[in-house]
């Protein structure tokens, strides 16, 4: 105990200093969205030499919406000469095979690419990497199944690589089935917070804007001389904007162009997505750490907030560590009473600013929206604290546990709701 009791204190103080950290971090993107200088995309420039396109949509058992999203991208106002659209059927079991071959027999713009042999591994890194190798556009748009581009929204995108610089581009994600239930709700206030006020002060600041796997797009080109996305990462998302700015590439993001999409509508759901994010963005912490800290491509700005953002989906076991620390520390009598209550209540109010429930950035983010009423529903993040922490913390071990595997995960995509009746 002689040797354990000094560890877990000094453990506790370096806990405390980084979740502070991370507190600061979000009083500061907040304060800038506010009242900072807000950097404008590339929106407004009228340009009528476009680059080809090719879109591609990861699909797998995806029958309820595949129609949906077919239907949307087809009357896009991209021109038609310049635009590819690629359909991934992978290894889908349901009909969503039949449907897209239907829609390639009507539009000639519309390739399906069937993954459906057993040396074909399963996985949407895979999907992606395939894709790249027979899609003619120079820069690749890609929506997940279950969004609703609207029209404009490609050349949106596709703008901003008019700047040589600008590797990937990020749209904005809204929820479609926000008033389903108080979840869903839920997930339309962080989402808002984390693009409202997350995303666009990282681009106001030249930080580090993430790429978020849809409602985006990226050099074709670039990405391939970077090796393509990694199969065993489950965050291929998080694993190409770091491969971006550790290649001297930067991330835009365009917070006008908006897509809706679905979220889960029960914990269940909800509870097994937050665990694969989690999971992903871990085993791209520990396989991007050390290049992140030696890039010579990025500023020491950079670099903290780099460091801030890969470890984002680590704090919640650091937290329960933490609890756990000063349990032990109260225990065999290193923390007085009060002193040790105090601390501990310190350490989770810390947590709960600092991680995953920034009360003040979602306020703010809903505020600029224009959605003040669902505010009265910030105080049900306390529960969402506790939950995030559990599931959050799983999807660590899963990534440590990844460590000493050599089998790619499988791709456990989220469950779809009964909609496609409309486009029968």
């Amino acid at each position: 105990m002689e040797v354990v009791i000094p560890v877990l204190k000094i453990y506790l103080l370096i806990f405390i200093i980084i979740v502070t950290l991370y507190m600061i971090r979000h009083f500061i993107f907040t304060y800038n969205r506010l009242f900072g200088e807000q950097k404008l995309y590339y929106q407004d420039i009228l340009d009528k030499d476009v680059p080809m396109v090719t879109v591609v949509i990861p699909m797998k058992n995806e029958e309820l919406v595949a129609k949906q999203i077919l239907d949307r991208l087809v009357s896009s106002d991209y021109p038609r000469e310049k635009l590819e659209i690629i359909p991934v059927n992978d290894h889908s079991d349901d009909g969503t095979k039949e449907i897209l071959e239907s829609y390639a027999a009507k539009y000639d713009h519309i390739r399906p690419y069937h993954r459906l042999s057993e040396d074909e591994k399963p996985g949407k890194a895979n999907s992606l990497n395939d894709t790249m190798n027979v899609a003619k556009g120079e820069i690749i748009v890609v929506f997940d199944a279950d969004y609703q581009p609207p029209d404009g929204i490609i050349r949106e995108l596709v703008i901003g690589f008019k700047d040589p610089e600008v590797g990937a581009v990020m749209g904005r994600v809204l929820v479609e089935n926000c008033g389903t239930n108080m979840l869903t709700m839920m997930l339309e206030l962080e989402r808002s917070g984390g693009y409202q006020v997350d995303q666009q002060a990282r681009y106001n600041m030249d930080l580090i804007p993430q790429y978020g796997g849809t409602v985006g797009a990226y050099r074709k080109e670039a990405l391939l001389k970077m090796g393509g996305f990694d199969p065993k990462v489950l965050a291929e998302d998080t694993e190409l904007t770091y491969k971006m700015y550790l290649n001297g590439w930067h991330v835009a993001y365009a917070n006008r162009a908006e897509c809706y999409e679905e979220m889960p509508e029960n914990w269940i759901d909800r509870a097994k997505q937050i665990r694969r994010w989690a999971r992903g963005h871990n085993q791209v912490m520990f396989k991007y750490l050390v290049p992140l800290l030696t890039s010579r491509y990025l500023s020491f700005r950079k670099k903290l907030d780099g460091l801030l953002l890969i470890f984002i989906y680590m704090l919640p076991t650091l937290l329960f560590l933490g609890i756990l620390s000063s349990v032990v520390l109260f225990l065999s009598g290193n923390l007085e009473i009060f002193a040790g209550i105090v601390f501990l209540l310190f350490i989770v109010s810390l947590g709960a600013f600092g991680n995953f429930a920034p009360f003040f950035q979602i306020g703010v983010a809903n505020f600029i929206d224009g959605r003040t009423k669902a505010l009265r529903l910030i105080p049900m993040f306390a529960f969402n604290f506790v939950f995030y922490m559990l599931y959050v913390s799983l999807g660590f071990w899963d990534a440590v546990k990844d460590l000493f595997r050599k089998s790619e995960p499988e791709w456990d995509k989220t469950k779809r709701r009964q909609r496609g009746e409309r486009y029968e």
